[in-house]
């Protein structure tokens, strides 16, 4: 039985990890999608709104054990 992909906010984030989970969920590179979220950001301002739901919403990527 194969695991359900879920969105999660990255552990990894420079900011609050929206965008590394978002490009770990869409198999995107982090540097690209973070270069979009900014240019949204100056440019239409409801990218930001979403960025600031998605940070409250989307659950921080779980821990993982150590080896």
């Amino acid at each position: 039985m194969t695991e359900k992909q879920r969105l999660y906010r990255s552990r990894r984030g420079v900011l609050a990890g929206v965008c590394g989970g978002l490009a770990d969920y869409f198999g995107l590179d982090r540097g690209l999608l973070r270069l979009a979220a900014l240019i949204l950001f100056l440019f239409g301002g409801l990218s930001l709104w979403a960025y600031i739901i998605l940070w409250l919403l989307v659950p921080l990527e779980p821990k993982q054990p150590n080896p």
